[in-house]
Order: structure tokens, then sequence, then C-alpha cells
């Protein structure tokens, strides 16, 4: 039975390697019945059960369609097909491989809507298929992916809201949309959901609202990227919450007010980026004297005002880059 079984998985691979190309031939030199599919490039068997459990074709200049026959690779636990030129839809037999732990896809030229299907992969902890040209919304049913930790959409062309029920994913590392058309407005219980969440990546989209005062929720944030958006608004005082944040940005929005004094307390702050907002002023809270692990601090094309202290690099020994023009 194993070798039968074995045998579906070949039929399978040898069905995906006869619709791509490739530089070299590697997969027709390489992939022949005269060996062991468990020996193939890019290919991982179990060592008990002597099945198909990983491909990893990244980076090998592949040209084609993705095949329905992966949808029969059973005992499937990771599919990496990144940095490669593959185009057309997803096929809706992926949606089979209920094994599946890891989903890469990232840098092709992949298109059509993200599928709904994604969410019956409930075992998924990796979900990447940034850089390709998926079009349409985000579907909800990815909130049946309950055990995902990176979820990565970044730079296509996806439009509408970004659905409410992805801020509910509580195994949630790393969220990254950036790079889109999303519109809408964030949830303001967004991060009681997200207790795991490190990385935030919303940037260069169409954003609206404020952002939300219940982000300081976010206790394990260390990344929070906003920039090219157009919230509106003040700048949360709760943001001062967000103790283990290493880089902020939130340039290039229609906010207002004053950056608040509590942005003194991100004592693990490397990169502070807070540029080209008009409606941005004030002075310069002195409470940024606390943050002495800082080397960027960017707040050019705001309308500060004030001065600065005398003794303010005393406070900077990591300083790299001090940006205040246009103020």
């Amino acid at each position: 039975m194993t070798v039968r079984n074995l045998n579906s998985d070949q039929f399978a691979l040898l069905e995906f390697k006869d619709r791509i190309v490739g530089p070299q031939n590697v997969l027709p030199n390489n992939w022949t019945v005269s060996t062991s599919v468990c020996n193939w490039i890019g290919v991982s068997c179990g060592i008990l059960l002597k099945r198909v459990i990983a491909l990893n074709l990244t980076s090998m200049n592949l040209r084609g369609t993705i095949p329905p026959h992966l949808g029969n690779l059973s005992f499937l636990l990771s599919l990496d097909l990144s940095s490669n030129h593959f185009y057309g839809h997803l096929p809706k037999e992926l949606g089979q491989l209920h094994r599946l732990r890891i989903l890469q896809l990232s840098y092709s030229r992949l298109n059509g809507e993200i599928p709904s299907w994604l969410g019956n992969l409930q075992r998924v902890r990796r979900l990447k298929m940034k850089n390709n040209n998926f079009t349409g919304t985000i579907p909800e049913t990815l909130v049946n992916m309950s055990n995902l930790e990176i979820l990565n959409l970044g730079f296509n062309q996806l439009s509408g809201q970004v659905p409410s029920s992805i801020f509910k994913i509580s195994s949630l590392k790393i969220i990254d949309l950036s790079s889109n058309s999303l519109l809408g407005s964030l949830p303001n219980d967004m991060c009681q959901h997200l207790p795991k969440l490190e990385g935030l990546y919303l940037s260069l989209n169409e954003l609206s609202g404020n952002i939300p005062f219940g982000m300081g929720k976010c206790n394990n944030l260390q990344i929070l990227s906003l920039s090219y958006n157009q919230f509106m608004g003040i700048i949360p005082r709760s943001i001062g919450n967000l103790t283990r944040l290493q880089k902020l940005y939130l340039g290039f929005n229609n906010l207002e007010g004053q950056i608040p004094k509590e942005i003194g307390n991100l004592l693990s702050l490397e990169m502070l980026n807070i540029k080209e907002i008009k409606g941005l002023t004030g002075q310069i809270p002195t409470s940024i004297s606390n943050i002495s692990s800082l080397k960027t601090i960017d707040l050019s094309n705001n309308s500060l005002s004030g001065s600065l202290p005398n003794d303010m690099c005393q406070h900077f020994p990591k300083l790299e880059g001090l940006y205040l023009n246009e103020n």
C-alpha cells in the first residue's frame, strides 16, 4: 500500500513537471522514474511513512501554472513555490491539503482572487503570498485558519475592507497587508484578540478613520507600520503602552494634534518615523529623551515648533539619523 500511495505522489509530481518549464531542465533531468521520488530535487518524504511531506522549489526560475494534481499530495506539510514565475489562478484542489502547515507562494505572478477555500486549511501556520497580482477582497473564511501565525498578502492589488475577522485569529504573530488598495477603518478592539502579535504592516493602502486607542493592548508588538494611508485624528496616547515596540511608522497620514508625551515610554524604540503630517503641531515632547535606544528620528515635513535641548545628544548615544527639516 505504501508503494502504491507513493506512486500516486509520484504521478502528481510528474503531472506538475509536465506543466512547467525552467532553465537547464533541472526538473526534467532529475525527476525521473528511474529514481525514488523521495530523492528528487526539492522533494522530502517522511521517515516512517514514505510519503511526500514537503515540496520546496523556491528560486528555481520556474514558469507555468500550478496544476490541480498537487492537491493529491495528501500528506504534504509544506509547499514552497516562492520566487518563481507561476501565473494563473490557484487550483481549488489545493484546498484538499488538510495536513498543510506552510504555504509559501510569494514573489510570483499569480492572479485572480484570494480563494475562499484557503479557510479549509486549518492547520496552516504560515500563509505567504506577497508580491503577486491577486485582486479582489480578502475572504472572511481566513478566520477558520485558527493556527495561523504569519499572514502575508502584501504587494498585491487587493481592495475592499480588511475583514474584522482577521483580527480574531489569536495565534497571529505577523500581519502584512501593505501595498494594496485596502479601505475602511481598523476595529478599536483589534488587539484584544491578538495577544501574540509582533508585527503589523498596513502601510501604502487607503485605510482611514482613527488609529484605534485599543492599539495599546497589542503588548508584544515590535513593529507598527501605518504610513501612507488616510488615518485621521490624533496619535493615541495608548501607543505609549507598546513597551516592546522597536519601529514606529506613522508618516504620510492626515493626523493632527501633538506627539503624545507617552511616546517616551517606548524604551526599546530604534526607529521613530512620523513625517509628512502637516496637522502635527506643538513641541517635540521632552520625554523622547528617555529613549536611549533610538537610531533614527524622522519628524520632517510637519508643523512642529519650539527648540531642541542643548544636551539632546547625551540621551541618544546610538543616533545615526536625525531629520527635522520643514517644520
